[in-house]
């Protein structure tokens, strides 16, 4: 029973913690775990800043539930703003194709599933751990999408899908020196799915060169961003043919999303592009 005697409680071991929003998150706890002797333990888990998403085994995004925990990145809200791009953008039609490229828990595939039952969309995910997660997702929603365990990296991997509408990607994008900074909370999530690389657009570049050639004439391409990183991938973007380029903003005025259309001109295949290439620094 959720009281405010039992939310106190709580609120004050979460505190001791230091954890800056405790009264919210011990509520969260109280509602989520009936059990007072369970709650607390997860309290006094999470005042040793473990995530608290981890602690519950699900968390909510898009209106769904999503089972996460050690292995599988977090669902955050900030990714929403990724999903409702591409529902504003995309037309939907018997036979249409959405790939979902690092997919981690399946929330961006399954969110935008659940609104395009006339589209065929699927996940790649290299890890095993994350995949399991995903796939137990859609079937607790009850959504038939399946995910493939791939590097979205390796050029094999792209080949193998053609005449896609949509490319949607939410991929690693923490600079090394972010990575070097990480708050506690977030350095129990998977290091695979937070480092880009140095300076944080490794996936970005690569991603868009290997996977440009699997997209139909006029598809989107539309990655979820962090901070600063908009005006860089944009550029990724224009340099690999791509046009119509937007840079979207959060309901907190931060771009996190930039896509683009790819142009006619420009579906050359990452080999070709590569030996065109070769003596330069790709943007």
């Amino acid at each position: 029973m959720v009281t405010p005697s039992r939310i106190r409680a709580l609120t004050e071991i979460l505190r001791a913690g230091g954890i800056e929003d405790a009264e919210l998150e011990a509520k969260w706890i109280a509602e989520d775990v009936p059990d007072d002797g369970q709650a607390r333990e997860i309290a006094g888990k999470r005042a040793e800043h473990f995530p608290l998403q981890y602690l519950l085994g699900t968390w909510e995004f898009y209106g769904m539930q999503f089972a996460v925990g050690e292995g599988v990145l977090i669902p955050r809200a900030d990714t929403e703003t990724l999903v409702d791009a591409v529902l504003e953008r995309y037309r939907e039609y018997p036979g249409g194709r959405i790939a979902d490229l690092c997919a981690g828990s399946g929330c961006i595939a399954l969110a935008l599933a659940s609104r395009l039952p006339r589209t065929k969309i699927f996940g790649v995910e290299l890890s095993a751990k994350a995949r399991e997660y995903a796939v137990r997702n859609a079937k607790t929603n009850g959504l038939s999408v399946p995910f493939y365990g791939a590097d979205v990296l390796d050029s094999a991997t792209a080949k193998q899908f053609r005449n896609l509408d949509v490319i949607v990607s939410n991929p690693p994008y923490l600079t090394a020196k972010d990575m070097a900074a990480l708050q506690t909370e977030v350095t129990y999530e998977p290091e695979m799915a937070l480092d880009g690389g140095e300076d944080g657009l490794r996936f970005y570049r690569e991603i868009t060169a290997r996977w440009k050639s699997s997209l139909r004439s006029g598809g989107m391409l539309a990655y979820e961003v962090g901070i600063h990183q908009a005006e860089p991938v944009a550029g990724i973007l224009s340099a690999h043919g791509f046009t119509k380029i937007e840079q979207i903003p959060d309901l907190s005025g931060i771009v996190r999303v930039v896509l683009g259309y790819l142009d006619a001109d420009a579906r050359k295949d990452y080999g070709t592009w590569q030996k065109q290439n070769s003596r330069k620094n790709p943007v």
